[in-house]
């Protein structure tokens, strides 16, 4: 079985940790930029035995190198990073669009159920070809336009049942921060009363102010959104450029990944040790859809892992470029 197969089954701990292993040496022999990283660090493959050995390619690398699989192919795809003006973006060759989009539904349908039980409300700017996630959402509204799934812009103005009602399945808006209170601003008079509201309705943010907004801490924004949709909950999703893979959270920004990804915290102050349960550092991600770049990235952001399947994110590392992308739900 190929890795495109292998990393989306259901793997125990030990065969994840052996099909890690398999592309860790995968990455030595194909990946130029990653083989020579080592070889910076004087890492000898070798004497990695096991995943906890594994070192983490910093994200950065994505800005200053291509780091693809074959540097001679074309990519089916380049995603970009939004950035700000004046910093370098990230762009991550994506070699077999197919892995992505794999990624993409499996990693919902594990926390959610087929995407075919859902309306998809697509509350993000459109304007770039470029981007993972206005990609990622693409991709469920055109698989749901059946259901009636479609774009909305934040200064659409709704009446009664002309979005949520009536309804036979379950509806999941998918906003960035600022695109959810710009919509909500244009139409704060015109919120719904709560007993008009299902309970098969959810709102997921995507994080990412852009600089449209100034930077508030997640619970205000949940606050916010959960008072105007008169939702319980809010959902969180996890995911970057240099990354395939998103992670969920349904509750209070608690986040979970799908089996083929896993989180680490290192250490704020020495980047080659992972520190316990319930301490605050960087967050590491082995991302096993990455094989054809590479999964095995040191991010920019601040987590804490609460236990082995939850961990939180808590803002960007403070030496940190402001990234357009989905992180930065916690002001630091």
């Amino acid at each position: 079985m190929s890795f495109k197969n292998k990393i989306f089954s259901f793997l125990s701990k030990n065969e994840f940790e052996n099909l890690t292993l398999d592309i860790f040496h995968y990455q030595i022999k194909y990946n130029k930029i990653y083989k020579n990283y080592l070889q910076s660090l004087k890492i000898d493959p070798i004497e990695i035995k096991n995943i906890s050995q594994i070192p983490f390619l910093p994200i950065s690398f994505f800005k200053t190198h291509c780091i693809c699989h074959n540097t001679k192919s074309i990519p089916d795809i380049i995603f970009t990073s939004s950035g700000t003006t004046g910093i370098k973006k990230s762009k991550h060759y994506v070699e077999d669009l197919s892995i992505y989009l794999n990624s993409i539904k499996k990693g919902f349908e594990f926390f959610y159920g087929p995407i075919e039980k859902f309306k998809f409300l697509g509350l993000i700017p459109t304007d770039r070809n470029d981007s993972s996630l206005i990609y990622m959402v693409k991709y469920f509204i055109q698989k749901t336009i059946k259901n009636g799934s479609h774009f909305i812009s934040s200064s659409y103005s709704y009446k009664r049942k002309n979005i949520i009602f009536p309804e036979k399945k379950n509806i999941l808006i998918f906003g960035l921060s600022f695109s959810l209170l710009d919509f909500i601003k244009k139409n704060v008079g015109n919120s719904k009363r709560k007993n008009e509201y299902k309970k098969n309705v959810i709102i997921m943010e995507t994080g990412g102010m852009k600089g449209k907004r100034k930077e508030i801490i997640r619970e205000e924004l949940h606050n916010i959104l959960k008072k105007f949709f008169f939702v319980d909950e809010i959902h969180s999703e996890y995911g970057m450029t240099e990354l395939l893979s998103q992670a969920y959270a349904k509750k209070n920004g608690i986040f979970r990944c799908p089996p083929w990804m896993k989180i680490y915290i290192r250490d704020p102050e020495d980047p080659f040790i992972h520190i316990n349960n319930n301490k605050i550092g960087g967050i590491d991600i082995i991302d096993l859809s990455n094989y054809l770049s590479c999964p095995f990235i040191s991010t920019e952001d601040l987590g804490r892992k609460i236990n082995e399947e939850e961990f939180e994110v808590l803002g960007r590392m403070d030496f940190s470029d402001i990234r357009g992308c989905n992180i930065m739900n916690i002001k630091i």
